[in-house]
C-alpha cells in the first residue's frame, strides 16, 4: 500500500485503486491494530475524495446538459419565422 501521493492530488482511478489495495490488505489480516486503524482512516479519506470528484463530475455533466438544452432552445427559436 503506497501512501506517498497526497490524496488531494490523486485522480479518481488512483484513489479507487488504493482503496482496493487497502481492503485486500485488511482482508488478509496482515496489519497490526494500529496499522489497521491508519489504513481505515486513509480509506475513509480516499472515499471522501472520490465522492468529491464524482460530485464535481456530476456538476460538469449537468452544466453541459443545461448548455445543450439552452442551445437547442435558441436554435429552435431561430428557425421560427419572425414576422416584421
Amino acid at each position: 500500500m503506497s501512501a506517498s501521493k497526497p490524496i488531494e492530488k490523486m485522480t479518481f482511478e488512483e484513489a479507487m485503486q488504493q482503496m482496493q489495495e487497502i481492503v485486500e490488505t485488511m482482508r488478509r489480516g496482515e496489519l497490526s491494530l494500529e496499522d489497521s486503524v491508519e489504513a481505515y482512516r486513509r480509506g475513509k479519506a480516499l472515499s471522501a475524495h472520490c465522492e468529491a470528484l464524482l460530485k464535481e463530475a456530476s456538476e460538469v455533466v449537468k452544466k453541459i446538459e443545461a448548455d445543450n438544452e439552452a442551445r437547442a432552445l435558441t436554435e429552435s427559436d431561430m428557425r421560427e419565422e419572425v414576422p416584421f
